[in-house]
């Protein structure tokens, strides 16, 4: 018998419990199911089934680092998904959080009904029409919370700043 050797995933940032997971690791959380069509640009509308937790259960299992002081905060975190094949997504927190617009953002573990193992989980975002933020075999996911809001950067000499236009 050949041994599969499992792909991991990095939970990585602003987390009390950063981890790295495998696809095994993320059959512990309640599973969901996605049908889903999305356009591809390369090969087309393509329809798939997918299962897996949601992103919200599994990031917030890992204590994102939310200032509980600070009212709102969890509106400045940022979510950046990684895969293999060195595509990226960008995510805000608000996308996914059930008090916002709760999107049923996936960590698909199956597609369908084949198991993902070797390959990684695959980010699926069922409200997508166009699949460019569907990531294969994730590699890394960050949480990050930690840029800053200051005062607008000045216009260059000569040029108009945002704000006036």
């Amino acid at each position: 018998m050949v041994a599969v050797t499992l792909a991991e995933l990095a939970l990585t940032g602003d987390l009390v419990r950063p981890a790295r997971l495998t696809v095994p690791d993320l059959l512990g959380w309640p599973q969901h199911r996605a049908d889903v069509s999305f356009e591809c640009a390369t090969s087309g509308v393509q329809h798939h089934r997918f299962a897996g937790p949601r992103l919200y259960d599994v990031l917030a299992a890992a204590g994102p680092g939310f200032d509980p002081v600070r009212r709102k905060d969890r509106l400045r975190f940022l979510i950046a998904v990684t895969g293999t094949d060195g595509h990226h997504a960008l995510l805000s927190w608000a996308e996914i959080d059930p008090d916002f617009a709760h999107a049923p953002v996936l960590l698909a573990v199956t597609i369908d009904g084949t198991p993902l193992d070797a390959a990684g989980p695959q980010l699926v975002l069922p409200q997508d029409r166009c699949g460019a933020r569907h990531i294969s075999g994730i590699t890394a996911i960050r949480v990050d919370g930690g840029y800053g809001f200051g005062a607008p950067a000045p216009a260059a000499p000569g040029r108009a700043s945002a704000a006036a236009t």
